[in-house]
């Protein structure tokens, strides 16, 4: 009879699905009892386990059966705290407990049983693949479940002769992992037939005591591998784990953590790589720990954190602009504004649509969106090929205007040529308005040197000039040039205290925290208060609380270690301090 058949009861009775509840609730009452009988161990008290590709895995001692005295209790308590810290699913985290409790009931004569927990694993990252076997190695050992021995890791691009399998089972090995089953699809179907067969021979003769790993990135790569032995797959490898990426929050940690060895870290420093890992690890390719660790490689290099670069389809731009809150009647101008560019494009010469001036006056108080809808336009007018690169130069006048007779024009010229290609923006234009005092010759100057570019450089540069709307009344009556030239004027409008309180709760979602809902009233409060406050800076003041709860959660969680504890803004987290010092 099948294996599979005469373990069915058994698979059922631990696995199936009618009995997870309780199995699970049970495990709980477990753990419980666990951690109020006993403390953690100490390092001396754990055999140490020693992985390496090469030289397999050895456990350190001379009396072994001292060593198998240690208590087991406290290795479970310890073994499962480091599985609920795995970036591995909810299921799997449950399959290894499982496991591990089961290795135990065995040991203890609880379970008759012997069942091979052979596993297929879906992940690319090394540190979780480590120690997964790790684990797995200790609670084999203590609860005498698998050969003692050690874990040998075969590469199966490595693997040059089908009877190399045999090696991993006639060695001193407790378990055997498979990876990058890539290479055992690149190979002939006759090697592919030749592995199986003898893949299949060992496994039918090491059923007890030696566990089997394959893994690779996912499950299509294991099913291609043995597309043309998937019977040996549903013979033997019942059980799944499944690697999960770590979340934002689980990535800057980690990065911090290693940084802080080598380099001091400032509060601001903290709050800038948050931002960084934030913008650009969702779209990162590498597998984890080599993201993480060229990451921190660049930033102790260059002592900075790395600029974002990025090239987004026109989906991605859209959706970034209408997920900022507010700001209905900016996004609906842009829409417009691409689909009569976009329209322009299409039909060519077609249809007789005059060139489009594309300069813009931006109108708002500070804060409400002006300069992060200016970089949206410029990957727009990028994406739609109207500017040759995707590049948006911040100025203000002070870059602008020099201190002596003669340099302004070159000092603006030089501003100027550095935007050609793409988008020039001037924030506070206003303070170019001409006036009275000395220096207004210099603001005519710098006026009448950007206008000449918007003129000469019509088809090579964007500029968009934006401040407070009542100051650039005075900006746009400084020259007739300047109206005659805007080809849009745009008003942000202030948000409302509902909105602002959106607003904080995406800069920390995206941050991967999670507000407590009385820490969000209390955020609430501080707006209701300072809302009209003159120095009140809408998002740009959402902004402050946001860095400074930040920084104080930090100091507040110093030394506590849960990860539901690093990643929960409580109210006593939300600072108030010099929250106008923008």
């Amino acid at each position: 009879m099948d294996k599979k058949d005469i373990l069915k009861n058994v698979y059922e009775d631990f696995f199936g699905i009618e009995k997870i509840a309780r199995e699970n609730e049970k495990i709980a009452r477990e753990l419980e009892a666990m951690n109020s009988k006993y403390k953690p161990l100490k390092d001396e008290e754990i055999p140490e386990i020693i992985i390496n590709k090469d030289e397999g895995t050895s456990i350190d001692g001379e009396n072994e059966e001292a060593e198998r005295e240690i208590d087991k209790d406290k290795f479970m308590k310890e073994s499962f705290e480091e599985i609920d810290n795995l970036y591995i699913n909810e299921e799997s985290k449950d399959l290894l407990k499982k496991i591990i409790e089961y290795m135990r009931k065995y040991n203890e004569k609880i379970e008759k049983q012997y069942i091979s927990f052979n596993l297929k694993m879906y992940s690319n990252n090394k540190e979780t693949i480590t120690s997964i076997v790790r684990i797995l190695v200790d609670a084999g050992y203590i609860f005498k479940y698998l050969k003692d021995g050690d874990a040998a890791y075969y590469s199966m691009y490595d693997v040059e002769e089908a009877n190399q399998i045999q090696n991993a089972y006639e060695s001193k090995n407790s378990i055997v992992v498979l990876q990058k089953l890539e290479g055992l699809t690149e190979k002939e179907d006759s090697f592919k037939n030749k592995f199986a067969s003898k893949f299949d021979e060992q496994l039918g003769k090491n059923e007890e005591q030696v566990l089997t790993i394959i893994c690779a990135n996912n499950k299509d790569i294991i099913n291609d591998a043995f597309s043309k032995n998937d019977e040996l797959l549903q013979k033997y490898f019942d059980f799944e784990i499944t690697s999960i990426e770590p979340d934002v929050q689980d990535v800057y940690q980690d990065v911090l953590n290693k940084l802080e060895e080598k380099m001091d870290i400032t509060d601001k420093f903290k709050v800038q790589l948050l931002d960084y890992i934030t913008a650009v690890y969702a779209n990162n390719n590498l597998p984890y720990p080599e993201y993480r660790d060229k990451l921190c490689e660049k930033i102790l290099f260059t002592k900075q954190i790395p600029e974002v670069e990025k090239e987004k389809t026109m989906e991605e731009i859209f959706e970034e602009l209408n997920a900022l809150v507010g700001l209905d009647k900016v996004k609906n101008m842009l829409h417009d504004l691409v689909n009569l560019i976009e329209l322009k494009n299409k039909t060519k010469d077609d249809l007789k649509i005059k060139n489009i001036n594309l300069h813009m006056v931006f109108l708002g108080n500070p804060g409400t969106g002006k300069t992060t809808v200016a970089r949206i336009v410029a990957e727009m007018l990028y994406n739609l090929k109207y500017i040759k690169q995707n590049k948006l130069i911040e100025v203000s006048s002070k870059d602008l205007v020099a201190e002596y007779v003669g340099q302004t024009a070159p000092k603006t010229n030089a501003v100027v040529q550095k935007a050609l290609g793409g988008v020039l923006f001037v924030d506070e234009a206003y303070s170019l308005a001409s006036g009275s005092g000395q220096g207004n010759s210099f603001n005519e100057e710098a006026i009448a040197t950007l206008i000449q570019a918007m003129e000469n450089y019509r088809d090579d540069l964007v500029v968009i000039f934006a401040g407070y709307t009542r100051e650039m009344q005075d900006f746009l009556n400084a020259n007739s040039g300047i109206v005659s030239r805007i080809g849009y004027t745009v008003e942000f409008e202030d948000y409302t205290p509902d909105e602002l309180i959106q607003i904080f709760n995406q800069m920390m979602e995206k941050s991967g925290f999670i507000v407590t809902k009385e820490a969000q009233n209390k955020v609430k409060e501080i707006i209701e208060e300072y809302k009209d406050t003159k120095n009140c800076g809408n998002a740009r003041f959402v902004r402050n609380i946001y860095e400074k709860s930040i920084v104080k959660h930090a100091s507040n969680t110093k030394g506590k270690k849960g990860k539901k504890v690093l990643k929960t803004i409580s109210k006593e987290d939300i600072s108030t301090e010099n929250l106008l010092k923008m």
